[in-house]
């Protein structure tokens, strides 16, 4: 059926429940443990960014110990200082990993509905997945194919943990509202779609770029694509998926739709605009260390923006008096 021109999804005989959970602190717990575990999932490339930048990606040069034969660094095996900032991420994998356990428990005890119980299963499982990935990277001496496939991965969890911390903050019986009309919702989609791509993109201009996680490693090895060439087709994938955004802001302008979804979309185009400034330094300057953590955190935060973003799309219709934002009125009138 539709309420106020929005459609909505409700079984019959079925009226809005309240939530399952025993209360706001039960939810507000839950939702805190899923943005932890969001900020942990975006840092976790911080870091995997300074391995690279500082050549500490064989600090530690097997896996799953540091050296053979130790699990934890040896003196004299690889520069202090490389061990120490190779062996530092490896052990943010187990932080990681305690937030992502720590959340499926908490809404796995509350009774929560599959959808949010699969979102908080799905991020464990990624870290094991990402853990062996990290591992066959540093086997194979850092290959640029395989870093690459370290860290899309990791922009796949950051999505679906900001999409975690948003079900979180929904009843679990409540109806489903879809707040945007069809033509806008393949925009939100197109967006998503068009992040992949310049991803993707920047991943291959890191492969053919200066900092492959270890000075042994030689220009030979690395993607052997113009560099130039290939910074450009990232900076047009960008820019498509920048205009597309606008194009979508507009159209949620001119239509009836939760204040927060015109917010969300005109933070995410603050923040693609702010990693293209970026961008464009890297390329002017020659890339220099010091751009590529902010680089990296950039697009994990570009890419939890566009999670909350496609996730307020289509959303279980929030209860008077429960979640984040109760408080609000669900369309503008």
């Amino acid at each position: 059926m539709k309420v106020g021109g929005v459609k909505t999804s409700l079984s019959p005989g079925t009226a809005p429940a309240e939530s399952t959970l025993s209360g706001k602190p039960e939810w507000a717990r839950q939702r805190l443990l899923a943005i932890i575990l969001l900020i942990c999932q975006t840092g976790i490339t911080f870091t995997g960014s300074l391995v690279r930048v500082t050549g500490s990606g064989l600090g530690c040069n097997t896996w799953p110990q540091c050296h053979p034969g130790s699990f934890v660094p040896v003196p004299g095996a690889a520069p202090w200082i490389h061990q120490m900032i190779e062996f530092g991420n490896r052990l943010l994998t187990f932080v990681l990993a305690i937030a992502a356990l720590a959340t499926f428990i908490a809404v796995w005890r509350a009774g929560r509905r599959s959808a949010v119980k699969w979102l908080a299963f799905i991020q464990g499982i990624g870290i094991i997945v990402q853990a062996v990935l990290g591992g066959i990277s540093v086997r194979l001496d850092l290959a640029w194919w395989s870093v690459g496939l370290h860290f899309l991965p990791s922009m796949v969890l950051v999505f679906f943990a900001a999409v975690l911390v948003t079900r979180i903050g929904e009843p679990d019986e409540a109806p489903v509202r879809h707040n945007e009309p069809p033509s806008l919702e393949i925009l939100t989609h197109l967006s998503a779609g068009l992040l992949a791509l310049t991803l993707i993109t920047g991943v291959m201009v890191t492969g053919s770029g200066p900092h492959a996680g270890d000075a042994a490693i030689k220009p030979e090895n690395r993607l052997q694509l113009p560099l130039v060439e290939i910074a450009h087709i990232h900076a047009h994938s960008m820019y498509l998926y920048l205009g597309v955004t606008i194009g979508l802001l507009a159209g949620l302008l001119a239509v009836r739709v939760p204040r927060n979804i015109k917010r969300a979309t005109l933070l995410l185009i603050v923040g693609i605009i702010l990693q293209a400034f970026v961008g464009i330094i890297q390329y002017w300057m020659g890339v220099p260390r010091w751009t590529v953590p902010l680089h990296v955190v950039g697009s994990g935060i570009v890419t939890a923006a566009t999670g909350f973003l496609w996730s307020l799309m289509v959303r279980r219709q929030i209860a008077p008096g429960w979640g984040p934002v109760s408080s609000q009125k669900a369309v503008e009138r």
